[in-house]
């Protein structure tokens, strides 16, 4: 079990669910990955409520956030916050690296400041500067998020703009012959996530990555409960074995279990 109270800027400290049911997502995700929620009022900056912001947690740890759409007729969507030391900063560095500011930054109560910008790649991608939350408690077990990972046309390019905005360390992991290598990214000497070239169809988008103990029988469970396989699983020598998922309401996301010990 790994839990945090901060994170290195760059290393993603926060996942965000926006549903356009957020009660059928809650049960979704509960019984599949058995969370338990504190729901707790949303307001705008004049204090006017406007809905309610669900904290999934684990054994009273929090380790995601579920929330309605912002617009009418938006998907459902999974998104990826990076942690920043100065998210006002890193919204300047992002702005003249050529990202779109969809959300200026902002105080979220006493608990930190918060951005979303859209990178040159077009994923859009929130930025969090921690006050009195830091993000998910826990990770890297169960039903906690392990991994995310940049899926843009040129993933290439699109590292290059997080190593300037936000000091992460761009490296490259051999895949074998006849395959581009994998470009990840480090905070200070660990390496955080990762990016890959974007499928035919898809949109730019940060994946995510839920570990699980048996990633087959999650996938039979998720397809009892609604959600759709959108390819097989399939093992990956010294990662584990991936599953990929589209919910019910239409979010993808991703099952990652670790690989036998030796």
């Amino acid at each position: 079990m790994a839990k945090f109270d901060s994170n290195a800027q760059g290393t993603p400290s926060w996942i965000e669910y926006s549903s356009p049911d957020q009660q059928a997502s809650k049960d979704f995700y509960a019984q599949l990955f058995g969370w338990d929620y504190d729901d707790q009022p949303m307001a705008d900056e004049a204090g006017n409520e406007f809905g309610v912001y669900s904290i999934a947690q684990i054994e009273g740890d929090s380790v995601a956030g579920l929330g309605p759409v912002m617009g009418e007729g938006q998907p459902a969507s999974w998104g990826v916050y990076l942690a920043t030391d100065d998210v006002d900063a890193v919204v300047g560095k992002a702005r003249q690296a050529g990202a779109q500011v969809d959300v200026e930054p902002m105080d979220v109560m006493d608990q930190g400041r918060m951005a979303w910008v859209r990178d040159p790649g077009g994923a859009s991608v929130g930025l969090w500067q921690q006050k009195s939350f830091g993000g998910s408690q826990r990770a890297n077990e169960p039903g906690t998020n392990i991994w995310n990972e940049l899926t843009v046309a040129d993933p290439a390019a699109t590292a290059r703009f997080y190593a300037d905005i936000l000091g992460l360390e761009v490296q490259q992991q051999d895949m074998g012959p006849d395959v581009p290598p994998y470009i990840m990214f480090a905070a200070e000497g660990r390496t955080v996530a990762g990016t890959m070239p974007l499928q035919p169809g898809m949109q730019p988008h940060w994946n995510v990555y839920f570990n699980v103990d048996d990633v087959d029988a999650t996938v039979a469970r998720a397809k009892e409960l609604g959600a759709t396989e959108f390819a097989p699983a399939f093992d990956v020598p010294g990662i584990g074995r991936l599953g990929y998922l589209v919910d019910p309401q239409g979010a993808s996301f991703n099952l990652l279990q670790n690989p036998p010990e030796a």
